[in-house]
C-alpha cells in the first residue's frame, strides 16, 4: 500500500510532515514492468531482471511511486541566511546497474541540478552515484523520509556556519566542534552508518558523509540552534574546541 495511504513504520514527526506536504501524482509515462527488463550483469552482457531486483523495484513503485514533497531548508551562506525548498520526486527511472553481487535501480530524487544520480539498492539502502560506486546516504527509504522530516522541522531554527549547503561539496568545518555539544540525543529512525541526526530541545546536528566517490568519504555537519540556550551550548562547544 502507498505510504500516503498507510504510513506504518514512520514516526509521528514524519507522518505530520507527509500530511503537510506529501502528495501523489500518477505516472506521466508508460512504465515497463521490471520483470520485462533486460539489465547489465557487470560483464557487458544483458540478462533478464533477477528476482531480487523485480521484487525490490516493484515494491518501491507500489509503496512510494509518484510521491512528491518539499523539504524546507535553512543554512548560512557567507554572512546571509538562506531559506528554501527542495522538492523530492519518487519516480522510477530506467537505469539499473550491478552493485557488487546485487543491484541498484535509479529514481528521480531531488529536483535540483547535481552531479549525482539517485539509486535504491536491492538490500533497501538509498544511495547516490557520481558515475562511480554506490554511495549510501540513508539505510532505507523510510530513514530518508525521517531525515527530511527533521530537516524540515529545524528549518525555522537559527543555522550556524558549517558544512556546505550541498552534500556533494562537503566541508569539515564544524565537525570537531559538533562532537563537543552536550545534551544531544540520537534520532535513530533518521540515522544510519553514513548519516546521523542528533537533537536536544535547543540544538540539532546533522552529521553526514559527503556524496563524493573517494575513500574515505569526507564528513560534514550542519548545525541549528533555537533560542539563547542553544546559542550558549554551541558557543561553549566552540570555545572548548
Amino acid at each position: 500500500m502507498h505510504v500516503l495511504d498507510d504510513p506504518a513504520g514512520l514516526s509521528e514527526r514524519a507522518r505530520a510532515f507527509l500530511r503537510r506536504t506529501g502528495r501523489r501524482e500518477p505516472d506521466s509515462v508508460s512504465r515497463i514492468p521490471t520483470d520485462l527488463l533486460r539489465v547489465p550483469d557487470g560483464s557487458e552482457c544483458m540478462i533478464p531482471a533477477p528476482t531480487e531486483l523485480v521484487v525490490r523495484r516493484e515494491a518501491f513503485h507500489a509503496r512510494y511511486g509518484g510521491l512528491r514533497y518539499e523539504v524546507r531548508r535553512s543554512a548560512l551562506l557567507g554572512s546571509g541566511r538562506y531559506d528554501g525548498l527542495r522538492g523530492l520526486e519518487f519516480d522510477l527511472l530506467d537505469q539499473v546497474r550491478p552493485v557488487g553481487r546485487s543491484w541498484g535501480f535509479s529514481w528521480s530524487g531531488e529536483r535540483v541540478s547535481s552531479p549525482v544520480g539517485f539509486l535504491v539498492h536491492t538490500d533497501g539502502r538509498v544511495g547516490v552515484t557520481d558515475g562511480g560506486p554506490f554511495l549510501e546516504i540513508a539505510p532505507s527509504v523510510p530513514a530518508l523520509i525521517e531525515g527530511h522530516a527533521v530537516m524540515d522541522l529545524v528549518s525555522s531554527w537559527d543555522p550556524w556556519p558549517g558544512g556546505s549547503l550541498e552534500p556533494w561539496v562537503p566541508s569539515r568545518a564544524g565537525v570537531g566542534m559538533a562532537e563537543r555539544i552536550e545534551g544531544l540525543v540520537a534520532v535513530p529512525e533518521a540515522s544510519g552508518p553514513t548519516c546521523a541526526w542528533l537533537m536536544s530541545d535547543h540544538v540539532a546536528v546533522h552529521r553526514f558523509q559527503g556524496w563524493v566517490g573517494r575513500s574515505p568519504r569526507p564528513s560534514a555537519v550542519q548545525i541549528w540552534t533555537r533560542g539563547e540556550e542553544g546559542r550558549r551550548q554551541v558557543a561553549a562547544a566552540m570555545a572548548a574546541s
